[in-house]
């Protein structure tokens, strides 16, 4: 179709690029009549991921934003390190990294900074619970143990912080090959550990699952991050930077910085016991007529929706996740849709459950070669959780690594677990990338013993 706003655009582009450049290269005029903006990121928590089979991520969304302003296809082209991001930029294989490269000058000969900038620093994670004691300054810590992976930056840092302080740090390894910085911010909440190091912005969202910890405590200088382009194309870097500046204040992007970097994520249930005690006895839910229905409808067992329903939304018709999963079944927007719901209709009770319970029964049909019921079962509220593609890759390396793909507990369960780090999500079997499991365990587990909870408490 004829559009001559976007035609009038590619043509301003065209000039501007012109006025910087007396050799046409590959430039945003370029990469608009392409209609493709290729981006090249990391599988990261902070950057991109799927999660619930939907791509999310901090950066990853902000760069959609920018290209859907623009008319453009986003290309995701993932790293397999940091190292690599800079090389497949100027290989060509993208156009922007998005992602935090820190701001070098032995870079600024070979790429422009743009876009997305910001400043952060290390901090100490510690645990904050009623009785812990919150350190306030740096020379506290002499004396005390902290723990970091060998060969790391925040290694470096506390041995140079170490120094400034005339020595007295207690710097303790952890050197199992199966960790990564943000586990040792687990051990943290765990009480496993009491101190370990972490870029700010990896600190905040962790504290967005881990609420009893403290990322107050500044280690390092600041130090400047930024989106990246090739030096050839200057007028993609204006843009970006442009766009990055109108928008840094705008409701959509504080939106973005709220969704990963403060709310709360995973399941936080609220004190069930007065709710309980206002309903009739054997009664689950104000909704146990709709799971009950759909349950038979559908075939699923309606305390296992009921289940699924309370550890998604603790039976709040207008809930909503932090991931954009809504209503009582936790639907997210794409899969509501593709089961006939849009808009508001995904948080009608009656709409939500039918929907929630024709989606589970779709994900226990999808796991049939599987053979044991309850095999299946687990499968499918992982997936349900998770997303297929990663529970299919985990059943993957469950083959490869020799552990039985059709059994959860201790086999397909550890290898989502397993998921977050590079070596396995790099593996050519997995198709889905980077993935933190430890919330789909924890989910398959809490669903099912809920679910066993609510058959002795009310019959069929």
């Amino acid at each position: 179709m004829f559009n001559p706003g976007r035609i009038l655009f590619v043509f301003i582009l065209l000039l501007l690029s012109c006025n910087r450049s007396k050799e046409a290269g590959y430039d945003f005029p370029q990469i608009a009549a392409k209609d493709t903006l290729r981006v090249i990121t990391l599988n990261t928590s902070t950057s991109y991921f799927i999660y619930r089979d939907q791509e999310m991520g901090y950066h990853y969304e902000m760069i959609k934003s920018f290209a859907d302003e623009h008319g453009l296809e986003l290309q995701v082209v993932v790293a397999q390190n940091t190292s690599a991001l800079i090389q497949l930029l100027l290989n060509n294989s993208g156009d922007v990294v998005a992602y935090s490269v820190p701001v070098e000058n032995a870079l600024k000969d070979s790429v422009l900074y743009c876009g997305l900038s910001e400043v952060s620093h290390q901090v100490v994670v510690q645990r904050a619970e009623r009785d812990d004691t919150v350190l306030q300054d740096v020379t506290e810590l002499i004396g005390r143990d902290i723990y970091v992976l060998r060969g790391s930056k925040y290694e470096q840092r506390m041995n140079n912080l170490n120094q400034e302080l005339g020595g007295g740090l207690r710097l303790r390894y952890a050197d199992r090959d199966t960790l990564v910085e943000e586990d040792l911010i687990r051990m943290v909440s765990g009480g496993e550990i009491r101190y370990t190091v972490a870029d700010e912005y990896v600190a905040r969202l962790n504290h967005t699952y881990f609420r009893n910890i403290d990322v107050g405590l500044k280690v390092s200088f600041d130090q400047r991050t930024s989106w990246a382009v090739r030096k050839d194309t200057p007028v993609l870097a204006d843009s970006l930077t442009a766009w990055f500046g109108r928008v840094n204040r705008a409701p959509h992007y504080l939106r973005l910085t709220k969704r990963y970097f403060e709310e709360a994520k995973g399941f936080h249930a609220d004190n069930q016991s007065t709710f309980v005690a206002m309903l009739a006895p054997g009664q689950i839910s104000p909704w146990d007529a709709y799971f009950k229905q759909y349950g038979k409808q559908y075939g699923v067992d309606w305390r296992l929706l009921a289940s699924v329903s309370y550890h998604e939304s603790t039976f709040d018709p207008d809930g909503q996740s932090w991931a954009g999963a809504g209503g009582l079944m936790g639907l997210m927007p794409a899969t509501a849709a593709a089961l006939g719901i849009a808009g508001n209709d995904l948080y009608i009770p009656e709409t939500n459950i039918r929907a929630g319970a024709e989606y589970l029964k779709m994900l226990i049909d999808t796991f049939s070669s599987v053979g044991n019921e309850t095999e299946q079962v687990k499968m499918a509220l992982a997936s349900y959780n998770g997303g297929i593609g990663h529970i299919a890759d985990a059943r993957a390396l469950a083959e490869k690594y020799a552990a039985d793909k059709n059994v959860w507990d201790g086999n397909v369960e550890r290898f989502i677990q397993l998921k977050r780090l590079e070596q396995y999500y790099n593996d050519p079997v997995c198709k889905a990338g980077y993935f933190r499991g430890d919330e789909t365990v924890n989910y398959v587990r809490d669903v099912i013993s809920r679910w066993q909870a609510y058959k002795s408490l009310s019959s069929l």
